[in-house]
């Protein structure tokens, strides 16, 4: 694939201080978006894939400046063209790893983007969900946020031709469960696990996914945050709760009780996925908390303390060997006051190989669904409205 012959650069200057530095990435990009906007989506500004904050404006070979903040430490980082439809690809127009950047030193990077997911037929446009999968909404109104959101929602195969009612899984960053298509880091891969363990008789489920949107940091921290600002999680619990579950009740057969109610989540939406079993442990029964983002609300621990004696639901608990001691220890704390204060039914994985991302969840997802449905969901039910 050929590229432009030079650089396009972006220079990120920082306060002087001790723990700030001025990063310079040279970036060589693709021929024809010479007109097009680049944008610099990571772990340091929420995955904002059309952030004016980290925006390069080329036209040809010319150099841009942007000033920002970022202090010492290791981030994540991909480029897009202002959306996940339109980001970095290898020439194949496969996934790339996040690209990694340790921030110690003024530092110079230099990167050569090969592709454009969405230039690549067969491979950006394409939709890998099942065809069990429905947009439920593409702009779900959240009152309680003022702000709407996608949900997507897997029906089993045999729903439309039954009159059954079924257990409902909840779960968050709705846009990496399904489908490659819209996902930021590749996906889950649920509607596939679930078709192929439906069919080996393993009891169905309704999943119900929840998109996230650019103040995904706020909704998913139940706790306010000096660099994020303030907490929304009770009141996107709220939503959840009080807007959203009984819009499913009402649209679809569902068993509406807390022991077929389970919600799931990964890295922050693992933090208030878990808080959900703690402030609503009438409503949700089962829970799936993998990677859990304990590091950002530490409160989580003085709540577990005293919220825990009234919890007794099924959780199962996820944590990565290669995601730091750090997170491991405080998963491991919380974990053990989990179980030392209440009467949960707690599954631990800690897998030695793998770290916090959507390959690892994909991993153990089946073993969370099957676990989490053995004995504790019911079996579909035969019911009317």
């Amino acid at each position: 694939m050929k590229t432009l012959p030079g650089f396009i650069f972006l220079f990120f200057t920082f306060l002087q201080s001790e723990a700030q530095r001025k990063i310079v990435f040279e970036v060589t990009v693709p021929s024809g978006h010479e007109t097009d906007s680049i944008y610099l989506a990571g772990s340091f500004n929420q995955w904002d894939p059309k952030d004016t904050s980290y925006l390069l404006s080329p036209s040809g070979l010319a150099r841009y400046a942007r000033s920002v903040q970022l202090d010492s430490g290791s981030y994540e980082y991909k480029f897009t063209r202002g959306s996940w439809l339109a980001v970095e690809c290898s020439p194949a127009g496969q996934d790339i790893p996040n690209r990694s950047l340790l921030v110690s030193s003024d530092t110079t990077f230099s990167v050569t983007i090969a592709a454009w997911k969405d230039d690549l037929p067969g491979t950006g446009k394409g939709s890998t969900a099942s065809p069990n999968v429905h947009l439920l909404d593409s702009a779900f109104f959240m009152p309680q946020l003022n702000r709407s959101g996608p949900i997507w929602i897997y029906l089993p195969e045999e729903y439309a031709n039954g009159r059954k009612h079924y257990p409902v899984i909840y779960m968050q960053d709705g846009q990496n469960l399904f489908d490659e298509r819209g996902s930021a880091f590749g996906e889950w891969g649920v509607d596939e696990c679930l078709d192929s363990l439906i069919k080996r008789n393993r009891p169905p489920c309704i999943i119900v996914g929840i998109g996230n949107g650019p103040r995904r940091v706020n909704e998913y921290n139940p706790f306010p945050t000096e660099q994020f600002g303030p907490g929304e999680g009770d009141a996107y619990l709220d939503f959840l709760v009080h807007t959203l579950k009984p819009f499913v009740d009402q649209h679809y057969r569902t068993l509406t009780n807390r022991e077929n109610t389970g919600v799931a989540g990964s890295s922050l939406g693992g933090l208030i996925a878990y808080y959900a079993l703690l402030r609503y442990p009438g409503v949700f029964g089962k829970g799936g908390i993998f990677s859990p983002s304990i590091w950002i609300a530490p409160q989580i621990r003085a709540l577990t303390d005293s919220l825990a004696s009234g919890m007794n639901s099924k959780v199962f608990f996820y944590i990565g060997e290669k995601e730091g001691e750090a997170n491991q220890q405080k998963g491991k704390e919380l974990i053990e006051a989990l179980g030392d204060r209440s009467g949960m039914m707690i599954y631990w994985v800690t897998d030695p190989l793998s770290k916090h991302n959507e390959k690892a969840w994909r991993k153990w997802f089946p073993e969370f669904y099957q676990w989490i449905m053995a004995d504790g969901f019911n079996y579909p039910v035969n019911l009317s409205f």
